[in-house]
This record gives C-alpha cells, structure tokens and sequence, in this order.
C-alpha cells in the first residue's frame, strides 16, 4: 500500500512539474501565489520575533500543509519555501544537491515557520487535534470555524464554550465573537440547522457584524424593499431576509426596524421579534406579490414623513429593492404588450424603460417639492440572480444595479464615505471599483 500511495504521489508531482514547464499562465499563478505566501509569512514572523502577535495574517492557516493533498497537487510548499529559505541568504546550502535542498528546506518552512505561526495564532484545529479543549482561546476563533465549529464545542466542551457566549451576550471586554468572513445570509442559513435552545452563536455573529459596519459609517435614512416571493427559494430568499433586515437596524429613526412589502399594494412593516430567529421568520411571512408599485412605494414613504412632521435631513436617502426579478419586472413592466400600463405610472408612449424611467422620476420628483421635499430617494436595485437585463442607461440619475451576496458591496453606500460624483449606474461602480485593491489589475482584452 505504502509503495503504491508512493507512487501516486510521484505521478503528481510529475504531472505538476509538466504543467509548470509548458503552462505559462499556470506558472505565472503558481509563482504569484507562491510569493504573495511567503511574502506573508516572512512578515509574520517578523511580528512574531517581536512580540506583536496582534500583526500575524492567516497566511499560515490557509498554507498548504506538507505531504497533505494539496500539497502533493502543487506543490506550493517548496515554491514558498525555496522564496523564503534561498541559496543565497543561506550559505549552507551553498554546494546542497537539490533534491536535498528541496527536502531540507520543506522541513525548515514546517518546523521554523508554519508550526510557530500556528501556535501564535491558537488555530482552534491545533487544539481540537491534540484534545485539549480546556485549552481552547474562544476569543481566537475565526467567524467562519465558529459557525463550522460551535456544535463540536458544545459537545466537548459545553461549559467553558457556554461561558463564552453568555460573556459575549453580557457585553464583557473579555469575551469577543468574530463575524468579519460570514455574509448576512450565512448567518441566517445557519439559524435552520439549530433548535431553539441551543447556542446562541447566530444571533451574536448577527450583533457582530451590524456593530462592525457601524463603525465604518451607518446607512442613516435607508429603507428596504424585500422580495418574499414564492420565486426567492433558496439562497435568494435567505439574502433578501438578511440584507433587508441588516438594513433596518443600520437605518436611524424613524425607519430603523422597517421594511415595505414587496407587493402591488406595498405596505410599511416594523419587524416584530426580540430575536434573530424571529425576526427572520417575520420577514418570510410578509405579504408578497409578483411586482411591486413604486408609486405606492414612495407615497408610503411621504406620508410617514408627512405624518411626523419629518425635515428634509430625516427623510429617506436610499431605497434598497432586494429581489430575483428583472427590474422592468419588478416595475409591472411588460415589454410584450404595448397597451400595458404600469402600477409605477410610466407613459404607454414607450416600451423603453429607460425612457419610462425617465418620465417616473420626474412625477415622484414632483410629489415630493409638493410636500416641501427636494430631494427623491435614490433606488439601488439589488438583483438577487444572474441578470443579462439593462433597464436603464450608464448614466441614469438615481437609480443604482447591483447584483450579488456580499455585504462588502451595502459598504460602498455606507454614509461616511459614499461620496458619488454622480448617483448612476456607472458612478455607482466606479466607487465600488476605486479600491485600493484594483489598482493593480489590469484589463486585458
């Protein structure tokens, strides 16, 4: 058996070594990667030598193991190995063959630098491997490991991992859970495979993440429209919940905790429930129909501000529409009959919606002076499916396309730092693109 494992694992790496030779885009990967590690890796262990732990990336976490699957199909560990452990910084490889060089420094690289790293950074895996939970840092343990992990603590753990959530729940300093790598839905997802009494770990990753991203800039002034619609099966339901919600507790008063319908006769909710759990479930259980009227959407809107007597700075900046629908969809738009016309009041002069778009915005524009508001909401359509549509130009004022799961993207629109030189289509990705991040990429056609 040992003869044979052996021999595959040489058929690997020959057929690595072949395609790193021929394969320039391959190769090209392969270098990158290898360098972006070991660029990390030297790093941290600069920080580690210097006592300054709270520095250490997870590159370490997410490098190959040595001999493990991964490994034996890249063979990454010696590329970062050899960038980290070169000829020429270690003289004593100097007239090394380089088959004993290969194997040398793969062992420095596990012994000198991976393993270090990984008792720097308490990896919940290093202690659950050796069983030692008593030893376990809850505080340490990533937000992903946490949602994959919490009914293997319970189960071996229960009381000190109990501890930690009521610390949590407590808001004690010495108790912290992390949320930063889970999407909203993620969380949500996760509420169905727990029963009511067990651990609390959703509903504090849920308290996590909207504290997270209040710090960066909150989304004061901000309605959602969620689509609860028999169509939002599976994932797109879960994000519509999640996104809708997370925007109701980032907006201030008086529409925090809200939500409209997403129906021809949409309908302002407060979300009932002390729980996540709950508010979820009340979520789901909204009033739901196949299209949705803007024109009631915004009448909605004014006579809450009407009603309470609202000054033009508490009047609702953003509209959030979370649906799986096209947008003309979603407006009661048909484009295969003329004579239709909509629920949000576009001309029937027109079958572009652009145009209908247009001839819309000027009658909510209108509405709004006459109630003493100058400025109309801004729509941001999130598109919860893959969609080929265009309903509105590049350039269209106040109106934003998004598609997609990541609360990263509810970041471009966060108060503090949402500056658009236009609210378009395309301003709208221009500061999703303006990152740090994509400066370095380019486009090749």
């Amino acid at each position: 058996m040992s003869m044979l494992r052996e021999e595959r694992r040489i058929k690997k790496a020959v057929r690595v070594i072949n395609r790193y030779n021929v394969d320039e885009n391959y190769r090209l990967l392969h270098d990158k990667i290898s360098e972006v590690f070991a660029e990390y890796l030297v790093e941290d262990l600069k920080f580690l030598n210097e006592g300054k732990s709270y520095g250490i990336s997870f590159a370490a976490k997410w490098c190959p193991s040595l001999y493990l699957c991964y490994d034996q199909s890249t063979l990454l560990c010696e590329s970062i190995a050899r960038r980290i452990f070169t000829r020429e910084s270690y003289p004593e490889y100097e007239n090394v063959d380089e088959a004993h060089y290969a194997y040398r420094i793969r062992d420095r690289l596990r012994k000198e630098v991976l393993v270090p790293l990984h008792k720097a950074l308490e990896l919940p895996e290093l202690y659950m491997s050796l069983n030692k939970w008593e030893l376990l840092p809850y505080n340490r343990v990533p937000s992903v490991a946490m949602n994959n992990y919490k009914e293997v603590f319970m189960n071996h753990d229960k009381e000190r991992f109990t501890n930690h959530l009521e610390g949590v729940q407590r808001g004690d300093k010495k108790y912290k859970i992390a949320a930063g790598a889970l999407l909203p839905h993620q969380i949500i997802e996760s509420l169905e495979y727990e029963e009511d009494n067990d651990c609390n770990v959703p509903e504090l990753q849920w308290k996590r993440m909207v504290e997270d991203l209040s710090k960066v800039g909150k989304l004061k002034d901000c309605l959602a429209i969620a689509d609860v619609s028999g169509s939002m099966t599976g994932t797109p339901m879960d994000v519509a919940v999640a996104l809708g919600l997370l925007i109701s507790e980032m907006s201030h008063e008086p529409w925090k905790g809200k939500l409209i319908t997403f129906s021809e006769n949409p309908e302002l909710h407060k979300i009932e429930g002390d729980t996540l759990r709950s508010k979820t479930e009340f979520i789901r259980q909204m009033q739901w129909g196949y299209s949705t009227d803007f024109q009631k959407v915004f009448d909605q809107i004014l006579r809450v501000a009407v009603e309470g007597n609202l000054t033009e700075d508490q009047m609702i900046k953003r509209l959030f529409v979370f649906s799986d629908m096209e947008f003309n969809q979603a407006n009661g738009y048909n484009p295969y009959n003329s004579g239709y016309y909509t629920s949000y009041g576009f001309s029937q002069l027109s079958n572009d919606p652009a145009e209908k778009w247009e001839t819309d915005y000027q009658v909510i524009q209108n509405k709004f002076r006459e109630k003493g508001y100058m400025n109309v909401p801004e729509i941001i359509f999130w598109n919860l499916r893959e969609s080929h549509s265009t309903p509105v130009l590049c350039q269209q004022k106040g109106v934003a396309m998004v598609s997609g799961f990541s609360k990263n993207m509810v970041k471009v629109f966060l108060d503090e730092d949402s500056d658009f030189s236009q609210f378009t289509p395309l301003g709208v990705m221009e500061k999703a693109i303006s990152g740090e991040e994509y400066k370095k990429l380019v486009v090749v056609d």
